[in-house]
């Protein structure tokens, strides 16, 4: 008889443990700048229990990948790191992508801002041609 309960979650031990790994890294980053989980807590506002989260590399109890992007950067800057490298770290850790070495890459959404920053600034440049 089939059950209800939906589809079987689909469990990836080598992906639980390289997200155990940056997990373990974000730990270790912290308790090198002397900060406390609740420390980081507080500064970035974030419940405890997510911190423990992000550190203990708990896959089911971190936030859905839209909203972990913008955790991740806030606790990066509460810790003192490139939030851009524990963005990077994390996709590597989640998604099991292998890292090339000596090409960290670069994030689409920094290419993106760049691109639109500078188009903002010709148009304004244009603009102010043509009042003249």
């Amino acid at each position: 008889m089939p059950s209800d309960a939906g589809p079987p979650e689909v469990s990836d031990p080598a992906g639980d443990v390289r997200l155990g790994a940056f997990g373990r890294w974000l730990a270790r980053e912290r308790e090198l700048r002397g900060l406390g989980r609740d420390e980081v807590a507080r500064a970035t506002r974030l419940a405890p229990g997510v911190v423990e989260a992000l550190e203990g590399g708990d896959r089911q109890r971190l936030p859905p990948r839209a909203y972990a992007v913008g955790t991740l950067r806030s606790y990066a800057a509460a810790v003192g790191l490139d939030a851009d490298e524990v963005v990077l770290r994390w996709e590597e850790a989640v998604a099991g992508a292998p890292v090339e070495p000596g090409r960290p890459g670069r994030p689409v959404g920094r290419v993106v801002a760049a691109a639109a920053t500078a188009v903002v600034l010709a148009l304004a440049a244009l603009a102010l041609a043509l009042l003249r």
